[in-house]
């Protein structure tokens, strides 16, 4: 007797199964965008694991162990801030409110873009036009500024770095997700959905946005990173949370204590790496991820 057939749900897993494996060798052949995951999986499990091994009562400016402004010895790997903090132990903690603010504000960023960009690509006509115009007047806004502003207006939380940033960085993906939505709508199994009874929610929901998701992922690394910048600039500004640690913080803690002028090194260049070097992974994994889902990238490389 034959074996039987296997079921659609079988059969869906195996294609996902499939495309799953397809996508991790290709992507392990860009060793750039590897060094950038694994950067990027050392530093969540830094700010995961920060907790376990550093006391947070030691990161009060009252509970230092230290002497101020100690160099970097045996003790304090990275030296000491002007309360007699460890800087190292700052910089990785952190990375757990930069971290933070730059994955939520890019999740807010990139919802935003993407429901705007579906429904102006979807529809077309006058709702596209209104869409597109008031895109068009926020991409045109310097989206620091605007930050700005909505920090200063605002009260001082981790909210509202938040959604200064989510509310200022949509403008760029709506537009490129605008336009993958109009390259899947001119395809032939759109016509076929709508011929079939569906409305313009399945459709959207069913069709377009799996199809759109790629350019989506790769949106979102790309803004991650953009977000841990523009974090670190409003804080470095006097605009962040006091009451928090984050990288931008730190080296606004650092210039208002004198460290510039006074050359005390340890106290500035660690958050500003951690900084370059995490939105510099988050680039390489976008890059990574745009050549995975973009086929003609892969062959101009």
């Amino acid at each position: 007797m034959s074996a039987p057939a296997p079921s659609r749900r079988a059969l869906l897993w195996a294609r996902r199964r499939a495309a799953w494996g397809e996508f991790a060798r290709t992507y392990a052949q860009n060793r750039a965008g590897l060094f950038g995951l694994a950067a990027l999986a050392a530093a969540a499990l830094t700010a995961l694991c920060a907790p376990l091994f550093i006391d947070a009562g030691e990161l009060a400016v009252t509970g230092g162990p230290g002497g101020r402004f100690e160099p970097p010895s045996g003790e304090f790997w990275l030296g000491t801030d002007a309360f007699g903090r460890s800087v190292l132990a700052m910089v990785l903690w952190g990375a757990r409110i930069s971290l933070t603010v730059g994955f939520l504000a890019a999740f807010v960023s990139v919802a935003l873009g993407t429901v705007i960009g579906i429904i102006a690509g979807h529809f077309g006509g006058w709702p596209s036009d209104v869409l597109m115009r008031v895109t068009d007047w926020f991409l045109v806004l310097p989206s620091l500024v605007v930050a700005v502003a909505l920090a200063a207006v605002l009260e001082r939380s981790t909210l509202t770095i938040i959604v200064a940033i989510g509310v200022t960085a949509w403008p760029a993906t709506a537009r490129v997700v605008r336009a993958q939505t109009l390259s899947v709508e001119a395809r032939p199994f759109i016509e076929r959905a709508r011929a079939l009874g569906g409305g313009h929610l399945h459709v959207m929901k069913r069709h377009v946005l799996p199809n759109v998701m790629p350019v989506v992922l790769a949106q979102t690394t790309l803004l991650v990173a953009e977000a841990i910048v523009m974090e670190s600039t409003l804080s470095f500004l006097g605009l962040g949370d006091p009451s928090t640690i984050s990288w931008g913080g730190i080296l606004q803690d650092a210039r208002s204590a004198g460290a510039i002028s006074s050359g005390i090194w340890w106290y500035m260049v660690p958050p500003g790496l951690a900084i370059a070097l995490v939105a510099l992974s988050f680039t390489l994994c976008g890059r990574a991820l745009e050549g995975v889902f973009n086929p003609r990238l892969r062959e101009r490389r």
